[in-house]
């Protein structure tokens, strides 16, 4: 929740443009974002409970003290200091000093002023000084010093999404594994494919898993391909993307001490002012993450119509049962964890939405919309995170084939008749198909009866396994 409920009878008195205003003594943020606790109302979700902006803001704060150090544009003292309070916010030990709304105006301002004014509170605490001794070390002319919310805290925000996405590419690669010895393990179990929802040739299960691990597959190729368009930063920058403020060398500097840190091959923006207002970072980590949801709800809609029956239903695969699937209804389960899983996918793709609408309103020289765009990413990659591990854990490690269901829908199948085409032609083997429809009888049987080809040969052509193998695939997958 936004703000603090802790009573302070005690506060500071701090300035700012505005006027004066008074402060809880003992926090470490100060006048600036005191205002915004009383502006920014509306979700009720603080800035804290994104972590890894926090971290990453401290990190990117970090390099420009070391940056401005290193150009003798602060005293080192105060550096040294600034940096041992970045430390701190990036270990998490002042987590709970960050209480701005995640929905607020102007650009990330109130976090940008949240995190100066929390690094040099505690820069003051960590030399001697009491909070709001400013003369000493100022938030605005040392902690941002050669900088500007435009250029810092995009920065924080990409730096964010790489730490995001590692966690999120982990749980994927175990997805795919998990699918991966499912299809292995049933490499030889037949079933009935279906286009349309009708049935249709003959296929493995094994193959059918193994797709899915496939799609999986090139999601995690994705996100690898994702992360180096994120690692084109703009420190330096300033306000519009043309340096005012800033020291002719803190750009070269901070980016090198950036890249340093993090050990990321960061580099700076080619055109300082075209990456002001250039979104294409966050829209394609929005469209990465969303494809994978894609992907996901895909098998998690096709398990639930495996699954599905048992009795007047598919009837093909059965989901781990979790829990009973009716308060009326004795015996009945459903598949609560691809539903579940479902619903979290329906989630990332409104996350999509609002980062595209958001990245599109970007007027003249910047996009003031990077809040929502941040916190809505980090919402939608931490979520597809546990809905990955939920449904690998949950079920799909521990689902069952019902073979035998799946080789009698195989044999059924009218669709098989597709392998006579060659031999007969489309017309007889059309007319076989019907009939073995309208008889509920194997294709073969009536092929057997209504052609003068051999039985080795119908054998070998409406075979459902060579049927399932034309190109070769095995299903397994060799690493």
């Amino acid at each position: 929740m936004v703000g603090n409920d802790t009573i302070h009878t005690v506060t500071r008195k701090e300035h700012d443009c505005i006027g004066y205003m008074d402060v809880p003594k003992d926090v470490y943020w100060g006048i600036h974002t005191q205002r915004a606790l009383g502006n920014f109302t509306v979700s009720r979700i603080a800035d804290s409970t994104h972590p890894q902006l926090m971290r990453a803001y401290a990190t990117v704060k970090r390099a420009c003290a070391e940056a401005n150090d290193e150009l003798g544009l602060i005293d080192h003292d105060k550096a040294r200091l600034i940096v041992a309070a970045c430390h701190d916010v990036e270990n998490g030990e002042l987590a709970d000093q960050f209480p701005v709304d995640v929905l607020q105006g102007g650009a990330g301002t109130s976090t940008n002023m949240n995190m100066n004014e929390v690094i040099a509170n505690r820069a003051l605490e960590l030399g001697g000084h009491p909070k709001g001794d400013y003369g000493f070390i100022h938030p605005n002319d040392d902690v941002n010093h050669s900088q500007s919310t435009n250029d810092t805290y995009p920065a924080a925000c990409k730096l964010a999404l790489i730490d995001a996405i590692g966690p999120l590419a982990e749980e994927t690669k175990k997805l795919t594994r998990a699918f991966h010895d499912l299809a292995d393990k049933h490499t030889n179990d037949v079933t009935i494919g279906r286009t349309q929802l009708q049935d249709a040739v003959p296929m493995t299960y094994g193959q059918e898993f193994h797709a899915f691990a496939s799609f999986l597959k090139s999601d995690l190729l994705a996100l690898e391909h994702v992360v180096p368009q994120l690692t084109t930063l703009n420190l330096g920058a300033t306000a519009i993307g043309t340096g005012i403020c800033a020291d002719l060398r803190f750009r070269t500097t901070a980016t090198r001490h950036l890249a340093a840190i993090t050990g990321l091959p960061i580099t700076a923006a080619a055109d300082p002012v075209a990456a002001m207002t250039d979104m294409s970072g966050y829209i394609a980590t929005s469209q990465t993450v969303k494809n994978l949801a894609i992907h996901l709800k895909k098998a998690a809609d096709d398990l639930r119509l495996l699954n599905s029956g048992p009795h007047t239903g598919f009837d093909d695969l059965n989901v781990p049962a979790r829990q009973a699937g009716s308060s009326i209804m004795p015996g009945k389960v459903n598949p609560v964890i691809p539903e579940c899983v479902n619903q979290c996918c329906f989630m990332v793709f409104g996350m999509d939405t609002t980062v595209t609408w958001a990245a599109s309103e970007g007027q003249l020289q910047l996009n003031a919309f990077d809040p929502v765009i941040i916190h809505e990413l980090l919402n939608g990659i931490e979520l597809l995170t546990r809905a990955m591990a939920m449904f690998r854990e949950r079920c799909v490690s521990g689902i069952t084939i019902n073979a035998s269901t799946g080789r009698r829908y195989a044999e059924y199948s009218p669709s098989i008749a597709a392998a006579l085409n060659g031999a007969i032609g489309y017309e007889h083997a059309a007319d076989i198909a019907q009939e073995a429809a309208n008889d509920n009888r194997t294709v073969r049987d009536v092929a057997g009866e209504h052609t003068d080809l051999p039985a080795s040969t119908l054998d070998e052509l409406l075979d459902p396994i060579a049927l399932s193998r034309r190109l070769g695939q095995t299903c397994r997958e060799h690493q």
